[in-house]
């Protein structure tokens, strides 16, 4: 029997520590769902073991309900997808009464992407989600339009990113705040700082790429909307040299996690941002392709841990040399 507990003993100590932190937020391991491609959890319940997962981030959240854009919504493109949605939801008042006990049934921490149109509307469906015991955070989405200032995008200006989000955090002190950067600017930097000096605790990038496609033959854009965002596999190179110049020159020095994301598909993907310097990684498209792919990156991360005898996952994030 002693034997036995011994040789138990020493198999638990020898398996790599997955778990991660972001801020006072303890993640079991560092692979989670990206925001718009998941639904709000229970979507995935018949495909994916959810309790497996490191955290869950919920599609945005507005206000008012939004119906979206007009179709054609989605295009495949080589090696990725154009999205136009719209930031189609159910509005607050409806997550609030419909989706959020659905929330209650997960061991993971499960965190809600915000999206809105003002500042009065990101404070105000923050405060009301913050009253939730069991939301672990907020992801907010600053990739959209500010109406009060011509429809300038929140995230391509620092200084409506430093607003939004001091706003957001005076009026929510105490909620794990992660900021959703916008790769369409001429440098991220400048608005990662402009989050951090707000009072972001968590930076997650990139959200898409801003892109088109055009039908030859009717000499219209394919999209409903004229334009779209660029994910998948094709905007990977891009999106991990922006985490690694973000990780090294800004979240480094300020300790502030990053949640890398974009085009990641396999673990080897998800461990090349963790080396750029990502705390956690997020899975979106591959997702809707494939939604067992979060397990099977999840144990990939574990079999090179081992492979390398690396005790903890966090021995190797930011070690890029």
């Amino acid at each position: 029997m002693d034997r036995n507990n011994r040789e138990i003993k020493q198999k638990y100590l020898s398996e790599p520590d997955l778990s991660v932190t972001l801020k006072n937020v303890r993640l079991p391991n560092p692979v989670m769902t990206a925001s718009g491609t998941s639904g709000y959890t229970f979507e995935l319940r018949d495909l994916v073991q959810l309790d497996q997962l490191g955290g869950f981030i919920t599609k945005s959240i507005t206000l008012e309900p939004r119906k979206g854009n007009p179709p054609q919504r989605t295009f495949e493109t080589p090696a990725g997808m154009l999205n136009s949605i719209g930031l189609a939801n159910v509005g607050l008042e409806v997550f609030c009464e419909e989706k959020i006990p659905l929330l209650q049934r997960f061991s993971i921490p499960v965190f809600v992407n915000v999206a809105g149109k003002t500042i009065d509307e990101y404070v105000a469906v923050s405060q009301r989600l913050m009253s939730f015991s069991h939301i672990s955070g907020l992801e907010i989405n600053i990739s959209c339009p500010n109406v009060k200032e011509g429809g300038i995008t929140f995230g391509t200006d620092p200084k409506s990113v430093f607003d939004l989000v001091h706003a957001v955090r005076q009026s929510c002190p105490d909620i794990l705040l992660i900021i959703k950067l916008t790769p369409n600017v001429t440098d991220i930097t400048v608005t990662a700082r402009a989050a951090i000096d707000a009072g972001a605790d968590v930076l997650s990038m990139v959200n898409t790429f801003l892109g088109m496609a055009i039908n030859i033959h009717t000499r219209k854009p394919v999209l409903g909307a004229r334009t779209g965002g660029l994910s998948g596999p094709a905007i990977k190179p891009m999106a991990l040299y922006l985490v690694s110049r973000v990780y090294q020159e800004v979240a480094r020095e300020a300790n502030i996690p990053i949640i890398g994301m974009g085009g990641i598909s396999s673990a080897q993907d998800a461990i090349e941002f963790i080396l750029a310097g990502a705390t956690a990684v997020s899975v979106g498209t591959q997702v809707l392709i494939h939604p067992g792919c979060l397990t099977q990156i999840i144990q990939g991360i574990k079999n090179y841990l081992t492979e390398y005898k690396i005790p903890s996952i966090r021995d190797i994030t930011g070690s890029l040399e």
